[in-house]
């Protein structure tokens, strides 16, 4: 009896790794931003339909991770590069908002087509929509709903725009926000954030490491 259930088991294990590398390469190649709906394609593909194989969100992040640096390699960390230093500038203009890096381009998944979002912390929510404004900035407005803990929800306002070639999304949260993260649509949790000091100590570990790379070549 022990034997066979270790036995399912490890199916179900074999089948969760299948189905976050499918779904993680469903996303690379098609562009799918939503995490159900990747392992859901994935899982009607490769024909497995019992939930207990349906891999986490966060085993989907893992497994687009390792597609990115195998299949893009230096591309990809060239890429991602970019975008950063773009947010370290953003970061800068928007000193004003106690601004936070957050999504893909913090967590190192980030494809062509992700955009630099940042939280920006701010009371009202329209002094952003004044600072764009002064500043010439044509950006769309979108509201987008976050859960802020366990118990509450709320709709914000978010910003869209394009500089430096690249896509820019800012998040409007109230100041309090600064001391706890909303709660990530991967895994439920408090995001991670990086301030502009922390994201600067990033690039330069970064920067460290294609150097030492580069010398031992």
């Amino acid at each position: 009896m022990g034997h066979a259930r270790q036995h399912a088991e490890t199916r179900t294990r074999e089948r969760r790794h299948r189905l976050a590398h499918e779904a993680a390469r469903l996303m690379v190649e098609s562009g799918i931003r939503d995490y159900h709906q990747a392992k859901l394609k994935a899982a009607a593909r490769l024909g497995i339909h019992d939930d207990a194989s349906l891999p986490r969100n966060r085993e989907i992040e893992d497994a687009l991770r390792e597609h990115q640096r195998l299949f893009s390699g230096p591309q990809h960390l060239t890429g991602l590069q970019e975008r950063r230093q773009a947010a370290l500038r953003a970061m800068a203009f928007f000193s004003d908002f106690d601004p936070r890096l957050v999504g893909p381009v913090l967590e190192g998944t980030a494809d062509a087509h992700a955009p630099v979002a940042l939280h920006l912390h701010a009371e009202p929510a329209e002094s952003v929509a004044r600072f764009l404004d002064e500043h010439g900035i044509p950006a769309e407005s979108r509201v987008r709903r976050l859960r802020l803990d366990r118990q509450r929800a709320a709709d914000v306002d978010v910003w869209v725009f394009s500089a430096e070639g690249l896509s820019f999304d800012l998040t409007v949260l109230p100041p309090q926000c600064l001391r706890q993260a909303p709660l990530s649509a991967i895994d439920e949790r408090p995001m991670r954030r990086a301030s502009r000091s922390q994201l600067e100590h990033l690039l330069t570990m970064e920067l460290g490491g294609s150097i030492a790379g580069s010398a031992m070549e």
